[in-house]
């Protein structure tokens, strides 16, 4: 039996083949969960649709998740379609991208507003949406992150600090969620040649550094971060909720 048969879970932050969120989608296909997905605007669409469908997906639907309206409608759908809800995969995060280089200094009141609020306050909004879906069910919620949020690292500017906030939101959802029987967990992933990292200036030497430095000596894959989060979606991490878990080669724990 699989590990994941009869379970449902909807996944935010598919862009194309080569997002982790994608790659973590696959991973819970294989082992039996039943998949919704979201996209955002029509060309995110064209490239969203047809993967969920390969994955027999019934349940694709637009969520700009600065709209409280969209959320709305995501959960309302998924209740009415499913009547409940084991999993969600929050696989977002956006700056402008003259905000991801040059001086963090220089981060505009627009710019900021605009990290926090997709990067961060997202999974606060998706949770809350989804928790009544949840209870009773031993649901599983995980976000992805980044070092950046703990370290300095040049050009992540304005999104490292939405990853330090997001990462503390998944700690109080933890601790509020908990009760419920719901757990949250992050994952601060290693960079990864995705849509989203190829806008980060100098992202080939930050590559180059992990494969140099790091322990095992390469840089991850979108299937490393897939093993976890599938670990973190499942039973065997049944105690596991608040945690912060780095899939890097080890990069995070090097010193000089």
């Amino acid at each position: 039996m699989a590990l994941l048969s009869g379970k449902k879970g909807v996944i935010f932050g598919v862009a194309n083949e080569k997002s982790i969120a994608w790659a973590i989608a696959q991973a819970l296909h294989r082992e039996g969960m039943e998949l919704a997905f979201t996209y955002v605007g029509e060309a995110l669409e064209s490239r969203v649709r047809p993967l969920a469908e390969s994955l027999g997906s019934r349940i694709i639907l637009p969520c700009d998740v600065t709209v409280d309206a969209q959320i709305d409608s995501v959960f309302d759908t998924l209740k009415k379609e499913w009547g409940g809800l084991d999993s969600l995969v929050h696989s977002l995060a956006f700056a402008k991208k003259e905000e991801l280089k040059g001086e963090f200094l220089n981060t505009t009141r627009d710019g900021f507003k605009l990290a926090l609020d997709v990067s961060a306050y997202s999974l606060v909004a998706l949770a809350k949406g989804a928790a009544p879906l949840m209870e009773g069910r031993n649901g599983s919620i995980i976000t992805m992150s980044y070092y950046g949020s703990e370290k300095v690292i040049s050009n992540y500017n304005v999104m490292g600090v939405a990853k330090a906030a997001l990462e503390a939101s998944a700690r109080y959802l933890a601790a509020d969620l908990g009760p419920k029987g719901i757990r949250v967990n992050t994952i601060s992933a290693g960079p990864v040649k995705t849509l989203a990292a190829m806008g980060i200036s100098g992202f080939k030497a930050i590559l180059d550094m992990v494969e140099a430095k790091a322990p095992l000596r390469r840089n991850i894959t979108q299937e490393d971060v897939a093993k976890t989060a599938l670990y973190l979606l499942s039973d065997l991490s049944s105690g596991v909720t608040g945690e912060l878990i780095h899939v890097d080669s080890g990069y995070s724990i090097m010193g000089m």
